[in-house]
């Protein structure tokens, strides 16, 4: 339980810092024979502030409810 709590505070400190991440793609768009035409695609993943927010609760509360079990 230690360490999931551990994992979820780090993760939502994460998420609190970076507000998402984006990437490049690339596309096959046309495969004829010896002929190929490719395209980059540009792609952008976010989450809301209030997710890593979340994150970093239950990661608290995780941790409080094994050290009371223990």
């Amino acid at each position: 339980m230690k360490t999931l709590g551990l994992i979820l505070i780090v993760a939502g400190i994460l998420m609190l810092i970076f507000r998402g991440f984006s990437f490049t793609k690339e596309k096959n768009i046309i495969d004829a024979g010896p002929i190929q035409l490719n395209a980059k695609e540009k792609k952008n993943v976010s989450w809301p502030m209030y997710a890593g927010g979340i994150a970093v609760a239950a990661g608290v509360v995780v941790l409080l409810a094994g050290r009371k079990k223990a």
